[in-house]
């Protein structure tokens, strides 16, 4: 039985002499997949990332915020120790996220409303969702 290829079935694999072998990866990378959409797995990955709504704030709530301010801007040169809970808006979409900090308490700015924490977080009071105080 004799096929289409038998004339070149027998004959050596062909080897340039004057450019280098390609390795077994580099020949498996030129079959690798094609992303012809660049930068569509991040939208939709961007889609698909949840945000948080900003809650407003019960004005009692507002009121025990205030109050644990006051203390820790009594208490500044001791550098209370506290856990606060703020919205950082998000750039990319509508809304943002709570997040945690704690950490002692090193600058309570009142003109630009701004708690600065040992860490170098910076934290907007109209931004403060709860205050827990360690020791003041």
């Amino acid at each position: 039985m004799s096929g289409p290829y038998d004339d070149i079935i027998d004959h050596p694999h062909y080897q340039s002499k004057t450019r280098p072998h390609m390795s077994m990866l580099n020949r498996a990378a030129q079959f690798s997949p094609f992303a012809a959409l660049t930068g569509y797995d991040d939208a939709v990955e961007e889609t698909q990332r949840l945000t948080d709504e900003r809650i407003e704030l019960d004005p009692s709530v507002v009121e025990e915020i205030n109050r644990k301010l006051s203390e820790i801007a009594a208490n500044i040169a001791s550098k209370p120790y506290v856990t606060i809970v703020y919205f950082v808006r998000d750039m990319l979409k509508a809304g943002g996220a709570y997040l945690p900090v704690t950490g002692c308490v090193v600058k309570f700015d009142e003109y630009e409303r701004v708690i600065l924490m040992e860490d170098g977080t910076r934290i907007p009071i109209e931004d403060i969702f709860s205050i827990n105080a360690g020791e003041m």
